[in-house]
């Protein structure tokens, strides 16, 4: 091999080891309230279907999303309707 294709191969697996990690890194998340389906809710809920797949009626629970993402969702909300 040239050194020139060495070089290009370098570049190459640098680039996706770099991509790789990135797609490991968990994002932040938060709790989102009002936009799970029924039977679709995830665990540390409010005091409605606390475990997951445990809500009964849509909007029931909670959802965790990534941060930022909630108060786009419509009816979704960072805090709990009681």
């Amino acid at each position: 091999m040239s050194h020139r294709t060495l070089l290009i191969a370098g570049a190459v697996a640098a680039a996706l080891t770099t991509s790789a990690a990135m797609a490991d890194t968990p994002a932040a998340t938060e709790k989102c309230f009002g936009v799970a389906k029924a039977g679709k809710n995830d665990c540390k809920g409010g005091t409605v279907a606390t475990c997951a797949g445990s809500s009964t009626k849509d909007g029931e629970g909670v959802l965790l999303v990534p941060t930022g993402l909630c108060e786009k969702i419509v009816g979704g909300s960072t805090t709990e309707n009681k």
